[in-house]
């Protein structure tokens, strides 16, 4: 476990490095990368409470590799129940591998971690940060879709956890270009339940593109409510993902940043059935952390079944491969 001087001390010094270096495939394949983990078994520096708002502390692992192209990660899914995870990363890779757990279902380690870098329109990898910063990230059956900001798109892809070799095939943009901030685009891609509200549609989030109340645009991609609605944006906490639990609530992973009281975050609840076209949603917060805990820049929230039939809500933090902070894998227990 960290001493909390030191995670103090990583935050306030990642101000200076808040620009991601764009890190480049060594070639066009796949790449595999040994993965240090070191356990964390309290959420609270210094305590052994488990019990934080709504959530259950499970387990988590302070993340590294020697391999140049490992870090920046900006979203996370699990493809079962607790093993075999995909992600992205804001430096145009795919990231897989396995959760390894203990005999209590604990995360104890990650196997079979591979890289390849995201293909462009004709195959090749993509090039260059503008291009390459992909943020937000959801998995429904075999297609894969991706949101980038900077240039703003989003894109489906065939599941392909081999190769990683399929194509892009963009998506009409939800919300005007011109509404979204160069750096703070979309970046929050979720699939709603089949059987709530919302009938398996994709939602998207904005970082921090904010209309004229100053609240962050949002939008129903497909369905019966299709359309743009807007997330209250409160105490200067930005949106960095989201997914949805099975009842059809969306949960929001927020994140605040400043050299005075270094990096925060919070999870709120969004009730399924408050978004609607036009809609300017809120929720209560069902976790709240600082630098009194072991976070850092948390980008990626993934909600999802475990074997015992309990819903886990998993975080995951992006270094900006910066010597400076750490890439953290963090799981919870939904408490009710």
């Amino acid at each position: 476990m960290r001493r909390p001087a030191l995670a103090f001390r990583r935050a306030s010094l990642s101000a200076a490095i808040l620009i991601p270096l764009t890190a480049q495939a060594q070639d066009e394949g796949v790449s595999p990368a040994v993965i240090k983990a070191y356990p964390i078994s309290n959420f609270r520096i210094g305590s052994s409470e488990t019990r934080f708002g709504a959530l259950e502390f499970v387990g988590g692992l302070d993340l590294s590799s020697t391999n140049r192209d490992f870090g920046g990660l900006s979203a996370f899914r699990y493809l079962d129940k607790g093993g075999s995870f995909l992600g992205i990363t804001d430096t145009g890779f795919w990231y897989a591998g396995t959760m390894e757990r203990d005999e209590k279902g604990r995360p104890v380690g990650v196997g079979k971690f591979r890289l390849a870098p995201i293909p462009s329109e004709d195959g090749a990898p993509l090039e260059g940060k503008w291009n390459s910063d992909a943020e937000g990230m959801s998995v429904s059956g075999s297609t894969v879709t991706v949101s980038f900001e900077r240039v703003h798109r989003i894109a489906e892809f065939d599941l392909d956890l081999e190769n990683f070799a399929s194509k892009p095939r963009f998506l009409p943009l939800p919300i005007p270009e011109n509404e979204l901030r160069s750096n703070r685009g979309i970046e929050t891609i979720a699939y709603a339940p089949e059987r709530g509200p919302l009938q398996g549609a994709r939602v998207a989030v904005t970082e921090k593109s904010i209309n004229k109340a100053g609240d962050m645009f949002a939008a129903v991609l497909e369905g019966p409510r299709k359309g743009i609605f807007y997330v209250k944006r409160i105490d200067g906490f930005d949106i960095s993902d989201g997914d949805f639990l099975p009842n059809g609530d969306l949960l929001l992973l927020e994140r605040r940043f400043s050299i005075a009281s270094g990096v925060a975050l919070r999870i709120r609840r969004i009730a399924a059935d408050a978004i609607v076209p036009g809609a300017t949603v809120d929720g209560p917060v069902i976790l709240d952390a600082d630098m009194r805990y072991q976070i850092d820049n948390m980008e990626a929230l993934d909600v999802w079944k475990a074997e015992d039939g309990s819903t886990r809500v998993s975080l995951v933090s992006d270094d900006n491969h910066s010597i400076v902070q750490r890439n953290l894998y963090l799981e919870f227990r939904l408490a009710e």
